[in-house]
C-alpha cells in the first residue's frame, strides 16, 4: 500500500504528464493544421491592359531547371469571369532554347476541347476542356509528366489523361514561363485572364521544386526551396485582391445624389436630381443615363432601393410618405414634382425588401434632435404607405445601424440613439443585433456585442448569409471627418465578429455623408459606396470593391514570417521536451543524484526571441526635449475637445452642444480676432429667433457657460469694447492652440526642436476633429494648410542626407494633414532610398499615385526615377 506522500507524489507526477502531453499534442496539432488560406494565387492581367502591363511569372529568372531523370510539371489554374477575351498561353516549357512546348487556351476553335498542347510549330494530339462552372469557379489541377525513356509526354486533367510521343534531349534543360514573357524569340504578349497557383516539379517522383503563390505584394513567387524564387511581371496577386479594397471609380455628380444596387448583376446605380450614373462592377465603365421625364427632387432624407423583380428603382420620400417609380427601359420617373413637407426628418434610416409581402421597409432615423424607432411600409403593388410603432422597447431609436435582408424579414445591427429617442437625454452606441420579423412586425434580440474600446456605428446595409450563420458589415467612428470604413463579419447566432480587409477612407459629416456595402453575386465581390456632399453642392461618389472570401489580416503586415512560424513551432516542441526533461528529474530525485549531471540547459529567454524590434525613440540621439502633455487646468483643441480642471477632471461632459458651440466661438474668435459681437452670436447660433429671444438665449447660456469656466479659475468670459472674448491666464492653463499659435504664427522657420513641439501638438488628431460646424471650417483649412506649410518651411531648410530617419517623420506629419502632398511623397521617398529601403520608397510612391487618383480621377504623371533625382 502506497503511503499518502507517495500518493501525492504519483498524482502530481500524472498531472505533470498530462500537462506534457498536451503541449506536445498542441504542437503537432498545430504543425498539422497550419496550413495556407485558400484565397491566393496569381492572377494574369490580360486584353484589358495594354502588351507591357500583362502578366507573366518566369520559374527561373536567371537559370534553367536541368533534368536527368522523369519529372513532371503540376499546377492549379482557374479563369477570372467576366473579360472580353480568353486566348493565350497558359505555360511554356522552352527546351535549351530550342523546342517548345505548351499549353495554350483556345476559346475560337470550333469544338470544345480548348485546351491545346502545341510542340514546337504543331498541334499535338492532346486536346481537352474544362467545363465552364469548374473552370471559373474551382481551382483544376493540371499534372504534365515527360517520361525520357519512353518518349511521352502524359498530361492529367482532372480523372482524364492525354499521351502524345515527344523526343526530348537527354541533357535537356528548360525554362518555365506563365503567361505573358519577353524570353528570347518565344516572347508571347497572349495571355488569358487565368489565375495560377501551386506550381511544383517533381523528378523521379519527388518533389524538388515548389511555389504556392500565396504573396501579397512585390515581384517575387517565393519557391520553397533555397533560390528558387520566379519573378513575376505585372502581378495581381489573389490574396492582396481578398484583403485590399481596389478603388474601382471616383467621380462627381452635380447636386444630391443616393445609391442602390442590382446585387445580381453587380450593377451600382447613383440617383442624381437629371441623370441616373450606373457602374457595373465586372467591367467598371460608367455610363450616364438623362432622365426622359425632367428632373427628380431629391430631399435631404430621401433614399433609394433597386427591387429585381420589377427591375425598378424606388425614390423613398421618407418625411412626405410618397414614392417615385424609376423605370430603367423607358429612362422615366413616374412622379417628378413633389415637394418638400414641413420636415421631420428620417436621416441614415435603413431600408430593406422583403418579398414575401411585397413591401419596403424603413426602420428608425434621425432629425430635428430626435431618434427615431418607427417602423414604415410602401407596398409596391398597392402603392399604400402606413407607419406603426414597435410595442416594446427592443428596437430603441437609432440612426448609423446597418440592415440586411433575411428570408423572413431583416437583421438590424448597432446604430446610434437614446432610449427616450431625444439628442438631449443621454445618447449612445448601440451594439445590439436584432431580428425583425416583417409578418408579425416584432423584434427579437439576438444579443449584445461586447463594447468595444473604441465606439463606432455602421454603414446603411450589411449582408446577411443566412446559410452561413453570418453577416458582413461596415463600421466607422462617427466623431471624426476623415474617417474610414472597416468590413467585418460576424455570427447571427453567437456574439462575436472579426476584422476583416482594409480600411477604405470616408469623409464623414453626419448629414453630408453616406455610405452602403452591397454584395456582387455576378463577380463574388463586395462592393461599398461612399457618397459626400461638398461646398459646392456637388456629390463626390467613390466606388469599391473586395474579393470574397475577405481575409482577416494582411499577411504582408504579419510579423512572424513562414520560416519563423515553424521556428516558433521548434522552439516550443523544445520547451516541451525541455519541460518533460525537467519534471522527469523532479519525479526521481534520488536517481538523478546518484548519476552524472550532465552539462545544464539554457532555459529559454522570451526576450532574447525578439521577431519585431522594439521602437526606438526617434529623437533620444538628438537631445529634443519631450514636453508631457498636462492633464491638469488645460484646454485642448487638437483631437477632440477636453477640459480639464486643475485637479486633473475633465469637465467636457458638463457642456451641452451649444454650451460648447458657444465657447469655442467666443474662444476662437478672442484667439485670434479682438473677439465676437452679439449681432455675428446671433447670426451664427440663433439665426432662426427673433432678436429679443435671441438675447435672452445668449445671456441664459453665456450664463452656463461662466459657472462651467469658473471651474478652470483662470478662464472667464468678459464683454470688452462690445465684443465677447474668452480671457486666459496662459501661464496658469495650458492651451494647445496657443502653443500651436507660438510656433506657427509669424511664419519663421522652425528648429528640430519646434518640429517635434507641433508634432506632439498635432498628433491628438486634427483640429477639433470630433465637432463640425460651418463657421468652423475656416478655422480648420486655415490650421491645416499653416501646419503643412511649417513642415515643408523646415524640411527645404535641411538636407535629406543629414538626418533621413527624421524626415521620414516629417513627410509622415505632412502627410497626416495633406494625404497628396507631392513634395512629401518626395521627401520620404528620397528619405528611404538613402536608407537603403528602396522597396519601401517604392510602395509609399505607389500609395501616393493610388491616392492622387483616388482624389483627382487622374493618374499622376511622375514616376519613381522622376521623383528620386527631382
Amino acid at each position: 500500500m502506497r503511503t499518502l506522500p507517495e500518493r501525492g507524489r504519483l498524482n502530481m507526477c500524472t498531472r505533470l504528464k498530462i500537462v506534457f502531453v498536451l503541449l506536445a499534442f498542441q504542437f503537432f496539432y498545430g504543425m498539422v493544421n497550419s496550413c495556407p488560406a485558400q484565397s491566393y494565387g496569381l492572377g494574369f492581367e490580360s486584353y484589358e491592359s495594354v502588351q507591357d502591363k500583362r502578366t507573366g511569372l518566369d520559374l527561373s529568372p536567371d537559370k534553367t531547371f536541368c533534368f536527368d531523370n522523369n519529372f513532371e510539371l503540376s499546377f492549379e489554374v482557374s479563369f477570372l469571369k467576366h473579360k472580353k477575351n480568353y486566348f493565350g498561353y497558359i505555360v511554356r516549357l522552352i527546351e535549351n532554347d530550342r523546342q517548345n512546348i505548351d499549353i495554350l487556351y483556345d476559346n475560337s476553335s470550333l469544338n470544345k476541347d480548348r485546351f491545346k498542347v502545341v510542340i514546337g510549330d504543331k498541334f499535338s494530339k492532346i486536346a481537352f476542356d474544362i467545363d465552364e462552372i469548374p473552370l471559373y469557379e474551382n481551382w483544376n489541377r493540371i499534372r504534365l509528366i515527360f517520361n525520357k525513356d519512353a518518349e511521352t509526354l502524359t498530361v492529367f486533367s482532372g480523372t482524364r489523361q492525354f499521351t502524345q510521343a515527344i523526343v526530348l534531349e537527354k541533357n535537356g534543360c528548360f525554362k518555365i514561363l506563365f503567361g505573358a514573357n519577353k524570353y528570347k524569340n518565344f516572347n508571347t504578349t497572349d495571355v488569358p485572364p487565368m489565375k495560377i497557383r501551386n506550381i511544383a516539379i517533381k523528378e523521379s517522383g519527388e518533389e524538388k521544386y515548389h511555389w504556392n503563390l500565396d504573396e501579397m505584394s512585390g515581384a517575387k513567387a517565393i519557391g520553397t526551396a533555397k533560390n528558387t524564387d520566379g519573378l513575376v511581371a505585372n502581378p495581381l496577386w489573389i490574396k492582396k485582391m481578398h484583403y485590399e479594397w481596389q478603388p474601382l471609380q471616383t467621380f462627381v455628380i452635380q447636386g444630391p445624389a443616393r445609391v442602390t444596387c442590382d446585387q445580381t448583376t453587380g450593377m451600382v446605380y447613383i440617383v442624381g436630381t437629371d441623370t441616373l450614373t450606373t457602374h457595373r462592377i465586372s467591367s467598371n465603365q460608367v455610363k450616364r443615363i438623362p432622365y426622359q421625364s425632367g428632373k427628380q427632387p431629391l430631399f435631404m432624407d430621401n433614399q433609394v432601393l433597386y427591387e429585381k423583380s420589377t427591375n425598378s428603382i424606388y425614390n423613398l420620400f421618407i418625411n412626405e410618405k410618397q414614392v417615385s417609380h424609376f423605370d430603367t427601359l423607358s429612362s422615366k420617373w413616374d412622379m417628378s414634382d413633389l415637394k418638400a413637407e414641413l420636415k421631420t426628418h428620417f436621416l441614415h434610416a435603413n431600408k430593406f425588401y422583403s418579398k414575401p409581402d411585397s413591401t419596403i421597409y424603413i426602420l428608425g432615423g434621425y432629425g430635428h434632435l430626435e431618434y427615431k424607432n418607427t417602423i414604415q411600409k410602401y407596398h409596391l403593388g398597392t402603392g399604400n404607405w402606413s407607419q406603426t410603432s414597435p410595442q416594446d422597447s427592443t428596437f430603441g431609436p437609432r440612426y448609423l445601424a446597418a440592415a440586411g435582408a433575411a428570408s423572413d424579414g431583416a437583421y438590424l445591427m448597432g446604430g446610434y440613439g437614446s432610449v427616450t429617442g431625444r439628442q438631449i437625454l443621454n445618447p449612445r452606441n448601440w451594439y445590439d443585433l436584432i431580428f425583425f420579423n416583417a409578418k408579425t412586425g416584432s423584434f427579437k434580440k439576438i444579443y449584445d456585442l461586447k463594447i468595444p474600446q473604441e465606439d463606432f456605428v455602421f454603414a446603411n446595409s450589411m449582408i446577411v448569409k443566412e446559410k452561413e450563420n453570418a453577416y458582413y458589415a461596415l463600421i466607422f467612428p462617427k466623431d471624426k471627418f476623415n474617417s474610414a470604413l472597416q468590413l467585418i463579419t460576424g455570427s447571427l447566432s453567437r456574439p462575436e465578429y472579426k476584422v476583416v480587409g482594409s480600411k477604405i477612407p470616408f469623409e464623414f459629416v453626419d448629414t453630408e455623408s453616406f455610405a452602403d456595402l452591397f454584395f456582387d453575386e455576378s463577380t463574388g465581390r463586395f462592393v461599398a459606396v461612399t457618397l459626400f456632399r461638398t461646398d459646392q453642392n456637388q456629390t463626390k461618389v467613390s466606388i469599391y470593391s473586395l474579393f470574397s472570401p475577405p481575409l482577416e489580416t494582411a499577411p504582408a503586415d504579419k510579423q512572424v514570417s513562414a520560416k519563423s512560424e515553424n521556428m516558433l513551432w521548434i522552439i516550443g516542441a523544445l520547451v516541451a521536451v525541455i519541460a518533460g526533461v525537467y519534471f522527469y528529474r523532479r519525479r526521481k530525485p534520488s536517481q538523478a543524484a546518484a548519476k552524472v549531471v550532465p552539462a545544464p540547459i539554457e532555459p529559454v529567454r522570451p526576450t532574447e526571441v525578439t521577431f519585431s524590434p522594439a521602437p526606438i525613440t526617434e529623437f533620444a540621439k538628438k537631445s529634443i526635449e519631450t514636453k508631457a502633455m498636462p492633464l491638469h487646468s488645460s484646454i485642448m483643441l487638437f483631437g477632440n475637445l477636453q477640459l480639464f480642471d486643475d485637479q486633473g477632471t475633465e469637465i467636457t461632459r458638463l457642456f451641452t452642444p451649444l454650451l460648447k458651440e458657444l465657447f469655442l466661438v467666443i474662444l476662437l474668435h478672442s484667439v485670434r480676432r479682438e473677439g465676437i459681437s452679439s449681432e455675428k452670436l446671433k447670426e451664427l447660433l440663433w439665426f432662426d429667433k427673433s432678436s429679443e429671444s435671441a438675447r435672452n438665449n445668449r445671456a441664459v447660456n453665456i450664463a452656463k457657460l461662466k459657472g462651467i469656466l469658473d471651474k478652470l479659475k483662470w478662464c472667464h468670459i468678459s464683454k470688452e469694447s462690445g465684443y465677447w472674448r474668452v480671457n486666459i491666464d496662459f501661464e496658469q492653463i495650458h492651451v494647445d492652440y496657443a502653443e500651436y499659435l507660438k510656433l506657427v504664427s509669424d511664419k519663421r522657420l522652425l528648429s528640430k526642436q519646434d518640429i517635434f513641439d507641433l508634432s506632439q501638438i498635432s498628433k491628438r488628431g486634427t483640429f477639433l476633429a470630433d465637432l463640425e460646424y460651418e463657421w468652423l471650417d475656416s478655422f480648420k483649412s486655415e490650421i491645416s494648410n499653416e501646419i503643412v506649410d511649417a513642415y515643408l518651411r523646415y524640411a527645404t531648410s535641411v538636407k535629406i542626407a543629414d538626418d533621413p530617419e527624421f524626415m521620414i517623420k516629417v513627410a509622415n506629419y505632412i502627410f497626416y494633414f495633406d494625404p497628396v502632398n507631392e513634395e512629401a511623397m518626395t521627401i520620404k521617398c528620397k528619405a528611404l532610398a538613402l536608407l537603403g529601403k528602396h522597396s519601401l520608397a517604392k510602395s509609399t510612391f505607389e500609395n501616393f499615385a493610388r491616392e492622387y487618383m483616388r482624389i483627382y480621377g487622374e493618374e499622376f504623371r511622375k514616376d519613381m526615377p522622376e521623383v528620386l533625382h527631382s
